[in-house]
Formats: structure tokens, sequence, C-alpha cells
């Protein structure tokens, strides 16, 4: 592991603090008017999902880790299980849906994802940014709401609802940001 100082911590950084990994959500870099120069951190724990903010001074070092990510495949769902296979031994990774949380529901047959492992442990997922997905039901257009950029709500084919353009109507396939579940634009 290597050290850095506690003013180069940065979102997505790895560290080891108080005994246990730590995720970097946000960082603010404060500067008073007395007294030397902070990193104001808010960290989120790896392993049990607590969150803590912290102060890092530039004098201060701490412990970042270098996380393994592996490509995988997702195979299918069992029960509460997701089941997933490694790209290049393929072996099968059995993670529960909560560990994957809300986006699990973005996730389709055969779709790459990339998993965080520490001593061969997963810690984390990232799916693709951006998925196709069908409309399944579509509002309606309200006739006369166009002097505001107006959108209307709609249920994707996975039983998640979005914001989608008055234009947009079922059966029409779109591309869903799955970090922020919004519609981007019309799929190609």
């Amino acid at each position: 592991m290597a050290k850095i100082n506690g003013n180069e911590i940065r979102p997505g950084s790895v560290i080891e603090h108080q005994g246990g990994l730590w995720a970097a959500v946000k960082t603010n870099t404060v500067k008073p008017g007395k007294g030397g120069a902070y990193n104001q951190v808010e960290l989120k724990n790896l392993i049990n999902g607590t969150k803590l903010n912290e102060r890092f001074r530039s004098a201060e070092t701490v412990e970042q880790v270098q996380l393994e990510l592996k490509d995988f495949s997702f195979l299918y769902e069992q029960g509460e299980a997701l089941i997933f296979m490694d790209t290049e031994s393929y072996e099968q990774l059995e993670l529960q849906k909560d560990f994957v949380g809300d986006r699990a529901a973005f996730l389709q047959d055969g779709m790459m994802v990339t998993v965080q492992l520490y001593q061969e442990r997963p810690i984390g997922i990232k799916l693709p940014d951006q998925v196709v997905l069908a409309i399944a039901e579509a509002d309606p257009v309200v006739r006369g709401q166009t002097a505001a950029s107006s959108y209307k709500p709609a249920i994707l084919e996975n039983g998640i609802r979005v914001m989608v353009p008055p234009f947009i109507e079922a059966g029409e396939r779109i591309l869903v940001d799955t970090n922020e579940v919004a519609y981007l634009r019309r799929a190609d």
C-alpha cells in the first residue's frame, strides 16, 4: 500500500483509516483565515456502509489501498443472489442483491460489470454508465405544457420510473444513465 498526504485524498480514493476500508465520497479543501489548510473528507465504510466525516491536514499521511479490478459477466438471478462469471477463469461469483443495491434492476443477461476486489473479497461493483431499455408505460402528453421544459413519468421494462420528454411513447427504446437513473436520449 502507498502512503499519501491528507490533501491528496480525492473522491473515489480508497484508504485504510481507523482499522477499516473507507472510500472517499466527497472532499472539500478548507483554508481558514487562521491556522493551516485541511481537507474535509466524507468517507463511507466499504464493509458495513457507515459514513464518517474526517479532517485531514496536509502533514498527515494515510494508507491508500489499491483495489484489484476484474471484469465479470452477469449470468442470471437466483432468488436474492446474482450470479456473475469471471471472463478469464470462468469461475462463478455469487453476490447478494443488497450488495449491488437498487441498480441491480439494470443488470441484463451477458452484461459486463467491473467488480472491485480487496484481498480476493468483493467490496464494490461498477455497472456500465448507460444501458438501453424499452419504455413499458408512458403517460399521454398533456396539451398546453410547452411553456416550460416538461417531462412526464414513464416506467421502464425493468420496473424503474424515469422522467422522459413528452415525445417519448410506450415501446420506444431509450438510453438511461445508471448512476443518476435518468433519461439521456433515444436509443439508435
